[in-house]
């Protein structure tokens, strides 16, 4: 049996980052997608990992994607999460693991940035969010969060 996976989405108003990622951290997924594609490709992620919940942040985009989470909410649990400091953490990340190449090298850290969209990076962050918060609650710690 596979380990059990959340989808998680970092909303915005034209694009939505998207991560699909096991309960032991494992990536299985992660695009960065414009809300359209998003909208057509919800039910086929979903039929294909079938999430035990789908997280989404609940910042600025959130009132964009909600009503494209919807129809999802009757078959999986849709959990609107804070994601305060996501964008910084996911930024450090990407350019973690996509180091600078030529004249880039040379620039110090703070002034770099990131040369693509990173929202997927977010999602991450927001999925491994959730286990944290799982993981507190199954020990009985608490957590929080809002189910739609």
């Amino acid at each position: 049996m596979s380990a059990p996976v959340v989808m998680a989405i970092d909303p915005g108003r034209r694009k939505a980052g998207v991560a699909v990622v096991e309960r032991g951290g494992q990536v299985l997924y992660r695009a960065v997608l414009t809300v359209q594609e998003l909208e057509s490709q919800l039910p086929e992620l979903c039929a294909r990992f079938r999430p035990r919940a789908v997280v989404v942040g609940g910042g600025t985009g959130w009132r964009v994607v909600q009503p494209l989470l919807r129809p999802l909410a009757a078959e999986v649990p849709v959990h609107v999460v804070d994601e305060s400091y996501t964008s910084e953490q996911a930024r450090r990340r990407y350019l973690r693991e996509n180091p600078p190449r030529g004249w880039r090298r040379l620039l110090p850290a703070w002034l770099r940035t990131p040369d693509q969209p990173y929202d997927d990076y977010v999602a991450i962050i927001l999925a491994e969010r959730y286990w944290q918060q799982e993981e507190r609650h199954e020990q009985g710690t608490g957590g929080d969060g809002v189910a739609l």
